[in-house]
């Protein structure tokens, strides 16, 4: 254990003390996986990415994710930096759902609405860490219990990160529901920034979203139930584009579900492409969900974030594979009902490379 502490960084030791000094987050801590360059810090704290360092095109490396330098901003923060969300992500209109004849009301923590799994969704919470090996993975693990901000039955989570091959990261999320039917929804939720954390905004980095179709909502970001095509529109990114060439007074961002180019079963579809020009470094995002919901951080507003970062408006980017939003309200979207004795699996893998 001692060894693990050593390879940390000096930037996470005041975070590594104060898990240590604090008996409320005595079970707190910080871990990493690497191998060569490829280096990725992470805590049992919401299952979350603290950090992920990637080699550019000369081989220099820098942090490409957006985060904190201690556990109680991470505690206090709105963003949702690095976690994983759940029991359900995104959104639930009216804070409540119908299953099985049965009215389940939640906690509003989005104006009316639920948002990322309530007012203390998995992101909030002390994950159990099941099994850890540097040069390979970590398994994080958290029974949420019945009625857990509203949602029902007991549910079995488990969320792996692992080091594929060179400088691949996979993440596997499974659920199993114990002893009732319960919607389940994971994403990870991570900003990226390709040019580093503190780059500065991410309106030059070009971006290619494989999904024809977009999930439009209301102006409370609650989808209509609508599928419209990309064609003719800002979120037309069948090919690569800049993130910044449409934004302008008429349009501020993108926060919006895409409808991907599905394969069915647990097969991976290719689901986004993201490059930097300047570093040269560019990220596949592979997965096995119908929907992305790529959010271009417009409601980032000088945050403070690691190293005395100071993250604006665009600073990161999150790209969070996921069922399509509020689907528990809307019939005619792919369901995300899970029953006991089924299983929920989503799959991720991120390749980086750099030219």
């Amino acid at each position: 254990m001692m060894t693990k502490i050593l390879l940390i960084s000096s930037m996470f030791l005041g975070l590594l003390l104060l898990c240590q000094a604090s008996s409320a987050d005595k079970n707190i801590g910080i871990y990493e996986l690497r191998k060569g360059n490829f280096r990725l810090k992470l805590t049992n704290y919401g299952a979350t990415i603290i950090s992920l360092m990637v080699p550019d095109k000369h081989g220099n490396v820098a942090d490409v994710v957006l985060g904190y330098d201690d556990i109680e901003s991470y505690k206090n923060d709105t963003v949702y930096f690095g976690c994983v969300v759940g029991r359900v992500a995104n959104r639930i209109g009216g804070a409540q759902f119908t299953l099985d004849g049965k009215t389940y009301k939640l906690p509003a923590n989005d104006g009316k609405n639920t948002l990322h799994g309530g007012t203390k969704g998995y992101g909030d919470v002390i994950w159990t860490v099941k099994t850890h090996k540097e040069d390979s993975h970590i398994t994080f693990t958290y029974d949420s219990a019945d009625n857990e901000q509203g949602f029902p039955g007991k549910l079995s989570v488990s969320v792996t990160y692992m080091i594929i091959d060179n400088n691949k990261l996979g993440v596997k999320m499974v659920a199993k529901p114990i002893d009732k039917a319960t919607p389940v929804n994971l994403a990870q939720h991570s900003y990226w920034n390709l040019g580093g954390h503190n780059s500065g905004d991410i309106l030059s980095h070009t971006i290619q979203i494989y999904g024809k179709g977009v999930t439009p909502t209301d102006k409370e970001l609650i989808p209509t139930g609508e599928i419209l095509s990309v064609k003719g529109t800002p979120y037309d990114l069948l090919e690569p584009r800049a993130i910044g060439a449409q934004i302008n007074e008429n349009f501020e961002g993108y926060d919006i579900n895409y409808v991907l180019n599905f394969n069915s079963g647990n097969h991976l579809s290719k689901v986004a492409t993201l490059k930097d020009p300047n570093s040269g470094r560019k990220m596949e995002l592979w997965s096995n969900q119908r929907g992305v919901q790529f959010y271009s951080g417009t409601m980032l507003k000088d945050s403070e974030g690691k190293g005395g970062a100071i993250y604006k408006q665009y600073a990161g980017l999150a790209l969070e594979t996921q069922g399509f939003p509020n689907s528990v309200n809307i019939d005619h979207f792919p369901s995300q009902i899970v029953r006991p004795g089924e299983t929920y699996k989503h799959y991720m893998v991120y390749r980086f490379t750099a030219s």
